[in-house]
């Protein structure tokens, strides 16, 4: 068994940045987060999924995203380790209106508290690095989202990626080197949580490779749209 801080090895760090988070991740992403989080959500919902899982939901935008999208129609589930994190989710629901539209649930991805095959849809917003990128427990948190997703299913992820275009790459790796990881200390007080996002976002995979990690998770079909010269991308997974 690992301990406790070896199967959460980023749950401190979460914890330490609540306050600003929303702030910094706008102002870092000019506001593109958002716009891709609303297509991860209709992504979710194609179909018409009736109960859908936000996980690692953060302070909670991809689950506000789906219970817009699907006005009321879903069953929005919210999971997150960090109790400082949902605390500010549901702020934000209660001020959007969404109080009721949302259930948020402190727990683990690595040990999901729900039955077999019980979502239409899983969705992930900028957290499926953490959970793949130097995580102990990655392959127990790929194997819990694919229990609790029915057959047929979608797994829809929203991730930074690498771009194709060397030139293009570079650029966005110095961008993540100074302003994120220089902003998001400044703005936020705590340097070493955002030199980590800028060190994973530029060393995560490509899609390619994404698209590899999710069909040896047992997922039958990946597709990816690519964002923004391929600095970021969706995939769905069924």
């Amino acid at each position: 068994m690992l301990p406790s801080e070896q199967k959460r090895p980023l749950k401190h760090m979460f914890d330490m940045v609540p306050e600003r988070y929303d702030l910094i991740n706008r102002l870092l992403t000019v506001g593109w987060d958002e716009r891709w989080r609303r297509r991860a959500a209709r992504q979710c919902l194609a179909g018409g999924a009736q109960r859908v899982l936000d996980l690692c939901c953060g302070t909670g935008d991809l689950a506000l995203h789906l219970a817009r999208e699907s006005g009321g129609s879903s069953e929005i589930v919210a999971v997150d380790y960090s109790a400082l994190m949902l605390a500010i989710a549901r702020r934000k629901a209660l001020r959007a209106g969404a109080a009721s539209a949302v259930r948020f649930v402190e727990g683990d991805a690595a040990a999901l508290a729900f039955p077999d095959q019980h979502f239409d849809a899983v969705g992930i917003a900028f957290a499926f690095r953490n959970l793949t990128w130097r995580n102990p427990v990655r392959e127990a948190a790929l194997a819990e989202l694919r229990r609790v997703l029915r057959p047929g299913g979608r797994f829809v992820v929203v991730e930074t990626s690498q771009p194709d275009s060397r030139l293009l790459r570079s650029a966005f790796h110095v961008y993540l080197s100074t302003v994120t990881a220089t902003v998001g200390a400044s703005l936020s007080g705590h340097g070493s949580a955002y030199r980590y996002l800028a060190e994973s976002a530029r060393n995560y995979y490509g899609s390619a490779q994404v698209g590899a990690i999710l069909h040896g998770a047992g997922f039958a079909h990946v597709s990816c749209e690519r964002l923004l010269g391929g600095s970021a991308a969706i995939h769905v997974a069924i």
